[in-house]
């Protein structure tokens, strides 16, 4: 019965924040317009300040985190170079593979990883989390543009992708927070309890505002992509990747980061991204939408698991 309720508990505030969102957007409260500016303000504002502040007040020991961390950047490369290979083999219209190859190798860690190892292991592990994300977020973003750009209706630009690398606001966020880490440049006390309050807000706003755009109607459109999508997303990449790690000896913390980061939804912002590079943007919708709903029961699954090996 403890490892139901501790798995419930993890699983249990993402479902009323998402759930919120939805019953607001259903009242009309949120409208579409104010839903896509208020996701456009989480992933251009909300979630740096999150990443930043995270990594400024981490006390990061890489050493020690260097064999997880080498795991997971290796684990997600691997994946993502598995997809560009297999993907346009089953992908016949070139507007979706870049987006089927986002939905199935980026994860929303930032958003889902940092409030299950909260709940798994509380706030004095936050730290190891924000290695891991230091490193991920950054490499997701560069792969999913590259994807995205390669498989868009336009030739792909070298030029455009480096631009959209340099100019996006995770990678911004991660690098300045390294900066300030590295050069021990400290914030005013006042200013860094601005950042850190403004941040406690982003989790809560930003799973409100993915309830919010959660819309039932397009599944049968995309149903095949669909299917592959999660399928991959969900069920073969965690079972893959938890798996891998469990050989190769991880265990309590770091296995709880890596299958946050194999076991998370699509990114939110995968979405933003389609968007605005012209692709598919209502098929990388629809995968974040099904994915965040279906991840509900999935995540429960896999922390349910583990507990029950005794493994976190």
């Amino acid at each position: 019965m403890d490892v139901f309720y501790l798995s419930f508990s993890v699983v249990f505030p993402l479902v009323c924040m998402m759930g919120l969102g939805y019953v607001l957007q259903r009242i009309g409260i949120f409208n579409d317009l104010f839903l896509k500016l208020l996701n456009s303000l989480c992933f251009k504002v909300f979630l740096p300040i999150l990443l930043f502040i995270n990594i400024y007040q981490s006390s990061f020991d890489l050493t020690t985190a260097l064999p997880m961390v080498s795991f997971g950047v290796i684990s997600i490369l691997a994946i993502y170079l598995f997809l560009m290979w297999i993907i346009p083999h089953f992908v016949s219209e070139n507007r979706d593979r870049g987006v089927m190859i986002q939905g199935i190798f980026r994860s929303n860690f930032i958003l889902f990883g940092v409030p299950m190892t909260i709940s798994l292991f509380g706030d004095t592990m936050v730290s190891v989390t924000v290695i891991m994300i230091a490193f991920v977020i950054p490499m997701f973003n560069i792969l999913s543009v590259i994807a995205l750009e390669m498989y868009s209706e336009q030739k792909m630009n070298v030029v455009v992708i480096i631009k959209e690398v340099v100019k996006n606001p995770l990678i911004i966020a991660s690098i300045l927070g390294f900066v300030f880490l590295g050069f021990e440049i400290h914030i005013p006390f006042l200013l860094e309890d601005v950042l850190v309050d403004i941040s406690k807000v982003t989790t809560p706003l930003a799973l409100i505002a993915l309830g919010g755009c959660f819309q039932f109607n397009g599944f049968v459109k995309f149903k095949k992509l669909l299917y592959t999508a999660i399928l991959g997303k969900l069920i073969l990449v965690p079972l893959i990747g938890i798996s891998i790690a469990i050989f190769m000896g991880f265990r309590d913390i770091e296995l709880a980061i890596l299958m946050a980061m194999f076991a998370s939804p699509t990114a939110v912002s995968s979405f933003t991204m389609a968007q605005s590079i012209g692709v598919n943007d209502e098929l990388a919708g629809q995968i974040v939408f099904w994915d965040s709903i279906l991840s509900i029961f999935t995540i429960f699954t896999w922390v349910t698991i583990l507990q029950y090996m005794n493994l976190l």
